[in-house]
This record gives structure tokens, sequence and C-alpha cells, in this order.
């Protein structure tokens, strides 16, 4: 891992006792689903699903992509969509990068697309605003974790999902232009990182 996202992680991990037992319940699907796949030789998809896929969504998939390279867990593969696309919020980009992300823009534009990096031995990830069923994602058999109430609420049918987790999060962007911004974007980006290397710290890997 690089160093820094290291030291938030191990901070992160020492706080599980912050989830709650009900939060844990929903977190459990999230890593059912996975050692499901893992048991049966398969790869495990997930998309990260909002509204717009600016925030939240991209936060939960940069976190899902890093917590099963640091718990070695094969063949996970994260992706995010919205039920539009806007862009990936500069907002959320400068907090990941807080924790201790790698983030650089690969290309300008209205809907930037950036080379995220959470270890020097992995593979770049690109993040970029898209819908949940842009062909740059994986379309069938993944597990959709809603990620904000809207979209969980006014997506009833996720076309390809074989599996549907809400596991909703409070929008950072209420704070946007306010004194608090960039504490309640740092809560958020904390509180899905801890919740989502619980997940993953879960899976069992034989």
């Amino acid at each position: 891992m690089l160093a820094q996202l290291q030291n938030t992680i191990g901070q992160l991990t020492q706080e599980f006792d912050k989830i709650p037992a009900t939060r844990k319940d929903t977190l459990q699907q999230l890593s059912d689903f996975v050692q499901k796949k893992i048991n049966n030789k398969q790869s495990a998809h997930l998309n990260f699903i909002c509204t717009h896929n600016s925030r939240r969504s991209h936060l939960s998939q940069l976190w899902a992509q890093a917590a099963a390279y640091y718990y070695t867990i094969p063949s996970v593969y994260c992706y995010s969509g919205g039920t539009e696309a806007t862009a990936f919020n500069p907002r959320a980009v400068k907090a990941m990068q807080a924790a201790g992300f790698d983030i650089t823009i690969r290309k300008e534009g209205d809907n930037p697309i950036y080379q995220v990096r959470y270890a020097t031995e992995a593979p770049a990830m690109e993040a970029f605003s898209k819908k949940y069923d842009d062909p740059f994602n994986h379309l069938e058999d993944f597990a959709a974790v809603m990620t904000c109430s809207h979209a969980d609420e006014n997506c009833p049918l996720v076309l390809g999902a074989t599996a549907r987790i809400a596991l909703t999060y409070d929008d950072p962007k209420e704070f946007d232009g306010t004194p608090l911004e960039a504490a309640k974007y740092a809560e958020r980006v904390q509180q899905i990182g801890r919740e989502i290397l619980y997940a993953f710290s879960q899976i069992k890997v034989s």
C-alpha cells in the first residue's frame, strides 16, 4: 500500500467498534457476496451506484478495491456508476487524496478521467462519472451496492445484478461551500473506508 494510505487504513481498522451492529448486518451482505464467489472460484464484481456517480459511489469503489488488495482477496473487481453521469467531484477527489490515495487527472474536461493508485504494485484504476450500465463496467452477475437512498428508491431494477445491497451514506454535498465542507468530506471518506474495510476483513481466503 502507499505509505500514507497504509497509515489511514491502520487507523480505520482500529475503529471497527464504531460501526453499529445494524450496520454490520448490512455490511455482512457485501462480505457474503464476495465470500460466495471466492468459495466457488469465481470473480466478484461490485458496482457501487448513486444518482450522479460523483461522490459516494466513487469513494466506495476506490475503498473496496484498496480493501481487497489490503486483505489479499483475489479476483475482486470494483466499479461505480449512477442513474446519470456528471463528474467525479473535486472535493471528493481532494478528500481521498488526503486519505492517501494517489489521484491525478489523465484527461481534462467536464467529466475528467482520473488515474487512481492505492499501491505501487497494483495497476492504476480509472475513475470518471458514468451511468451504472456504461460498457466500461461489468454488466452481468454483479452486486449492485446502492450508496445513496435516492438511487436505491428510484432505481428499483438494476439490470444484470444478481445481488442488491442498500449501503447508503449521507451526502457530503450538503456542506459544499460551508465552513464544514472539508471536515464533512473527510468524515464521509473515513466512514466509508472504515465500513468497507470491515466488510472485507470478514472474508476468508483459504
